[in-house]
């Protein structure tokens, strides 16, 4: 039934602008990826599922958590197919030296780490970092970093309204405490810039965090699960594992991911298919080869669920006692397929306006605070009113 369906690989820096101007011509695709966080930018660019064919409890059912940026009011923007949730990368030899059998599981735990793990030369010039958190230019996914320890510490970015309306809520107040969510985890992320703490192990004249990861010279790396490959080809000789993303005590889990999503284009010359051919892309069987050919994880609960059921079972799909051989397909279960599986089942997401201005937005947010610009509530403040601007308050 896909037989007549043709896939085109596209550069991912210029995938968007692309995207546009083949849309702008009449000559779009008629599906095309949609990642979450660019739902409300680009919404006019699809024709939405109706909820006759693909019921929101449906689609709460079926496809992660971190998926519901696709629910609108006119309907499903987009199928979901894979996430890609962050994973912590450690380098093994890096935190052994330093006295460390494991990576921290919990954030209060860094500082003590990055005490003992950051080396300086004589001139006091950091060599050897142990996290790229503080910064923004050259720390890779820096505002996702950030997004995660806000909603890590009970708060939000933005939030829908009792009218459905987004609004932006990096400024509210965390239910029962006195202190601001998005305060105490900027102040979290930006101390380990600041070279007065003892845990300071970041400054903007080092490499990119993920080259610098790369090339052995830092110890905790937050990254996609989709990197793990990229890594291990740039340097076949790290000795480096993935670990689940440090929480805080006594608090849920939660993770954030990319999700990924087959949208209908509004040039589609037949929608209706194109509707059928997301349908069967999502089904369980091409969903779950597609998830470990990508070697990332499916969007679907089921698949999810039975990588975990499987990783329990010592037989893994052979003569399955557990009923799930279907699912697996006998499929050989690796370590990290079970890691970036548990990780994307905690993912959660926010509802981004834009993300290139929002981008631009935590950049300031950060820098404000970490050249003394401005104190953290304040940095806050301001970047919830621009958050507004964007959205249109």
């Amino acid at each position: 039934r896909l037989a007549q369906v043709s896939y085109v690989q596209k550069d991912p820096v210029t995938y968007e602008t692309l995207l546009t101007e083949a849309l702008a011509s009449g000559e779009g695709p008629d599906l095309f990826l949609l990642r979450q966080d660019y739902v409300v930018r680009d919404v006019g660019k699809v024709i939405p599922i109706p909820y006759n064919f693909l019921s929101q409890s449906q689609f709460e059912d079926v496809f992660v958590e971190s998926a519901r940026p696709y629910l609108s009011q006119s309907g499903v923007l987009g199928i979901p197919i894979l996430v890609d949730p962050i994973v912590l990368y450690w380098n093994r030899d890096m935190l052994g030296s330093a006295g460390f059998a494991k990576p921290p599981q919990y954030l209060d735990e860094f500082p003590g780490v990055a005490g003992k793990v950051v080396k300086r030369d004589d001139s006091g010039r950091i060599v050897k970092a142990a996290v790229a958190l503080g910064e923004y230019g050259n720390i890779d996914h820096a505002k996702d970093i950030l997004s995660l320890l806000i909603l890590q510490a009970g708060g939000t970015i933005t939030r829908k309204d009792n009218t459905e309306r987004l609004v932006p809520s990096l400024s509210a107040r965390t239910v029962g405490q006195t202190s601001q969510a998005g305060e105490s985890a900027l102040r979290f992320y930006s101390e380990f810039a600041d070279p007065s703490k003892i845990h300071y192990s970041w400054n903007r004249s080092l490499s990119s965090s993920r080259a610098a990861f790369a090339a052995g010279d830092l110890a905790l790396y937050f990254g996609y699960a989709s990197e793990a490959r990229i890594i291990a080809r740039t340097n076949p000789n790290l000795n480096f594992a993935a670990a689940p993303v440090p929480q805080g005590r006594d608090r849920n889990s939660i993770n954030v991911a990319h999700v990924y999503a087959l949208a209908i284009s509004r040039t589609s010359r037949n929608p209706v298919g194109a509707r059928t051919v997301a349908s069967l892309m999502a089904d369980t069987g091409l969903a779950r080869s597609l998830s470990f050919a990508l070697g990332i994880p499916s969007a679907r609960r089921d698949v999810l669920n039975a990588i975990v059921t499987c990783d329990e079972c010592p037989r893994q799909g052979t003569n399955c006692p557990k009923k799930v051989q279907a699912q697996c397909a006998g499929v050989s279960i690796s370590p990290n397929d079970v890691l970036f599986t548990k990780q994307a089942i905690i993912a959660r997401s926010w509802i981004d306006p834009d993300p290139e201005k929002t981008s631009d937005i935590f950049r300031a947010m950060i820098e404000s605070v970490t050249s003394g610009a401005a104190r953290y509530a304040e940095a806050i403040g301001r970047a919830d009113q621009q958050m507004a601007q964007i959205i249109g308050q």
